[in-house]
């Protein structure tokens, strides 16, 4: 397995990042060569599912998900609760788990935990390959979570 973390903090409240991280759509406005489309009748919740496709024409890949865990922030208040959100990705590609935290800090600001543990088919590259997966994957959100922060920052002016 390819396992990361990535942490970034973004100067709005919890809840406001809460809502922007599950807007699955605007994944691809952070994240390059990559779109989502929700395909649940319902795009929020547990059961809740979405395929992100990554790539250029025919080197571009899906990765469908679906939401098993959802728990909103408490707050904004940095005694409240944090946020929790975890999916299955269960495509061709990329198997395993991915989710975030977003935890409310003072000063009405917040930071959001990424993590990731997943496979990549064939498994043997996983194998071979697992660090560097893990770097590319840390570089990769890091970049992701930055775009997310600066869009979310500039709408909370």
């Amino acid at each position: 397995m390819a396992r990361f973390t990535v942490t970034q903090q973004v100067a709005a409240p919890a809840t406001t990042v809460w809502a922007t991280m599950v807007d699955w759509p605007r994944h691809g406005d952070w994240a390059p060569l990559t779109r989502v489309r929700v395909t649940s009748p319902r795009p929020d919740g547990a059961g809740a599912e979405f395929v992100a496709r990554t790539g250029i024409g025919p080197l571009a890949f899906d990765d469908p998900m679906t939401v098993e865990l959802w728990q909103p922030p408490g707050g904004d208040g940095p005694d409240d609760d944090p946020g929790r959100c975890e999916v299955v990705k269960r495509g061709r590609v990329v198997l395993g788990r991915a989710g975030f935290s977003v935890v409310p800090l003072a000063g009405g600001r917040s930071r959001v935990d990424w993590d990731e543990d997943v496979t990549v088919t064939p498994h043997r590259v996983t194998r071979l390959v697992g660090p560097v997966l893990s770097l590319a994957g840390r570089v990769g959100f890091g970049a992701t979570l930055r775009a997310m922060a600066k869009d979310v920052e500039r709408q909370a002016r």
